[in-house]
């Protein structure tokens, strides 16, 4: 298999792995990027960004990451909030006036980056290509009566997170979630990281295959379950009602990929999502917003943890828009597992691609694939590049599956 790229010595563990990936573990393309103290330690890419494999994977290929976009929504929001022009504990309504209607009035920002809003989903039908109505989208989530009291339990806001995180960037700067990134974000660090794909560039993105099917009999998560078997639950909404967005493949469609979907659309490739990562944990500075100390702490302190997710019916734990290292209980089927140090932060999405910032290391790290894995957590692919780059560094297993020193 054509492996391309960089790999420092020390990290060799990541390139073997990244290797094996590709050969033994149905990886079809796929992007790996890893830089510890400000350095890219890690620049590997390979294999083939289409199913028929008549495309090579290239240096500048890119690829729907799912929600690992929510990690650059997530940063919108917390250097507005770093620059004083955001309060995370404002209501809502404090920026969009409109969202106070149903009850509303007290749902908090810090409840939106957090999971806790109670709008994980729509109630009415969403016709045919309406996430990709921007107004429409959120006018109907402004009238949305919530589904649980906000603030008092986590659901995971699949793709209800990027609208509603946005929404709220757009009345405190004037501009769409993806015109802030493109201007804030991606253009000064100089990124290959798109929240609506420009024109001129589809030709660069991989196609994103869809998992296999379940072996028959084996186990299947049970929001997957409760999705097909109850459409009116709130996981059946999620997956249902989204105006086909999730039929498989409709996500690089042309209106998809132009779209902006700033929870589960993003175009990038992982030299972008590490070099992102890299800005915050390293540089501490994105463009003109400068990072301390505090702004770190702040994307990296668990907000919203333990109990049962309202959506996902399992365990979660998030800090103010990012994810954090969980496991599922011992004897939970199928395992849900997100192995990174305490310290870590960033965004997994679905399928298995994953950026995250550890502090503790000085690390950041980014990998993106097309070929999903069925895996509700991280996937067998990228956790094992995940792991060998804590092992290059001296960590090991801990309790929990978290990496310490």
């Amino acid at each position: 298999m054509d492996v391309q790229g960089h790999c420092d010595d020390r990290f060799a563990g990541v390139a073997q792995e990244f290797e094996r990936n590709l050969a033994e573990r149905g990886e079809l393309g796929a992007s790996v990027t890893v830089t510890v103290g400000g350095e890219s330690v890690v620049d590997l890419w390979g294999g083939h960004a289409d199913p028929a494999r008549t495309r090579a994977w290239e240096k500048d290929t890119l690829c729907v990451a799912m929600s690992t976009t929510k990690g650059a929504t997530a940063l919108a929001a917390h250097l507005l909030a770093g620059a004083g022009e955001l309060d995370v504990d404002e209501p809502v309504a404090t920026y969009w006036p409109e969202f106070a209607a149903a009850g509303k009035d007290r749902v908090l920002v810090r409840h939106l980056l957090s999971h806790q809003a109670g709008l994980p989903a729509l109630r009415d039908p969403v016709p045919a290509g309406g996430f990709y109505d921007w107004d429409d989208v959120v006018g109907r989530l402004a009238a949305e009566a919530p589904f649980w009291e906000p603030g008092t339990r986590h659901g995971y806001h699949a793709l209800t997170f990027g609208f509603l995180v946005g929404e709220v960037v757009r009345r405190v700067t004037g501009r769409s979630l993806g015109r802030f990134v493109a201007d804030e974000i991606a253009s000064p660090l100089g990124l290959d990281l798109y929240v609506g794909l420009p024109e001129g560039l589809a030709d660069r993105v991989a196609t994103l295959v869809p998992p296999p099917d379940p072996e028959p009999g084996g186990p299947l998560p049970r929001f997957l379950v409760q999705a097909m078997t109850e459409p009116d639950s709130i996981p059946g909404l999620v997956m249902l009602n989204n105006g086909g967005y999730l039929v498989p493949g409709e996500w690089d469609s042309p209106a998809a990929l132009a779209a902006e979907l700033p929870a589960s659309g993003g175009v990038m490739n992982a030299r972008a999502v590490a070099g992102m990562y890299r800005a915050i944990v390293h540089d501490r500075r994105v463009g003109r917003f400068a990072l301390d100390a505090e702004d770190v702490a702040r994307m990296g302190a668990v907000q919203s943890a333990g109990g049962q997710d309202a959506v996902l019916a399992g365990p979660g734990r998030w800090t103010l828009g990012f994810h954090k290292a969980g496991a599922t209980p011992a004897g939970v089927e199928p395992p849900v597992l997100v192995s990174l140090s305490e310290e870590a932060f960033g965004h997994i999405g679905n399928g298995g691609s994953i950026g995250f910032a550890d502090p503790g290391c000085d690390m950041s790290f980014g990998y993106v694939m097309n070929q999903m894995s069925a895996a509700m957590g991280l996937g067998p692919t990228g956790q094992s590049l995940v792991d060998a780059a804590y092992r290059a560094l001296g960590y090991r297993r801990a309790k929990y599956h978290t990496w310490v020193r």
